[in-house]
């Protein structure tokens, strides 16, 4: 498969894809070939598990792609990948100016705001790490909230590490009050979409099994057995113009694969390159 990309055809439309590649240095032909394949005007990686010297923003270069990052070494990391100028970065979360964790990217693409996540996983609902969790997402909105307030056209993405419903989870019994699942973190989720955001996926599809994450262990990718914790969340302007929304199960069948399928959501939209 040719790694060139293609020039995008009318009709215009801007795709916007996120995923959770568990280590881009493994991954990264991977990611190469699904954007030379797919074409997304934007795609929002995590878990990079790089230094940020260490991110291969030459050889995406030389496919045509600009790209903006926030590395971490052997954990975390988070990157948008596109076809448009970035405009405006940032990182990180300003209630929490202190936390050496790299789970937060956030730039302005063809007049889209776009945040890019990699959310805490929170280990155990009784342990240290869900605290963290939880003070983890309410800095998080109170961020989002702030950009809310500037940007009509915004897109919140990435890995969330919840599951937001029953219907998200192959086994809603087993999964009760565990993490992923808690009722806590679910409303925290729903406290996000408060906001005014609308769960492109369950826009396209209100029903269904749609996962995103399987365990490398069990074979549960092979008997279909996940969770659904890759979201895009976007602002009543961008659900407006929303035409599909799918998880890439192909991506997640491939030899030394990620634990995580892509997941994309395609908008009419004409991507603008102004610095909004």
């Amino acid at each position: 498969m040719s790694l060139f990309r293609r020039q995008k055809t009318a009709p215009q439309t801007m795709k916007i894809a996120t995923w959770n590649v568990n280590s881009l240095n493994v991954r990264l032909p991977q990611v190469q070939n699904w954007l030379a394949e797919h074409q997304p005007d934007i795609l929002a990686l995590q878990e990079l598990k790089l230094d940020q010297d260490k991110f291969p923003a030459a050889a995406l270069a030389m496919m045509g792609w600009q790209c903006a990052w926030s590395g971490q070494k052997t954990y975390n990391g988070v990157a948008i990948v596109s076809l448009h100028p970035l405009h405006d970065v940032r990182t990180g979360l300003p209630a929490l100016p202190d936390d050496p964790q790299r789970r937060v990217i956030a730039a302005t693409i063809g007049g889209v705001r776009v945040i890019n996540v990699y959310c805490v996983n929170g280990e155990a609902p009784d342990s240290p790490k869900f605290q963290y969790k939880k003070q983890w997402f309410a800095a998080l909105t109170e961020f989002v909230r702030g950009e809310l307030a500037r940007h009509d056209k915004l897109v919140l993405l990435g890995d969330f590490n919840i599951a937001p419903a029953d219907a998200d989870c192959y086994d809603p019994e087993k999964w009760r009050g565990k993490i992923l699942c808690t009722d806590q973190e679910r409303g925290w989720f729903q406290t996000l979409l408060g906001l005014g955001l609308t769960d492109s996926l369950r826009r396209i599809h209100p029903e269904g099994a749609f996962y995103t994450w399987f365990d490398y262990r069990g074979a549960m990718f092979q008997r279909g057995l996940g969770l659904r914790i890759d979201h895009l969340l976007t602002t009543p302007a961008l659900a407006a113009a929303l035409q599909n929304a799918a998880v890439d199960l192909d991506a997640r069948a491939q030899e030394r694969p990620s634990d995580h399928a892509p997941v994309w959501a395609e908008f009419a939209l004409q991507p603008t390159d102004q610095a909004v």
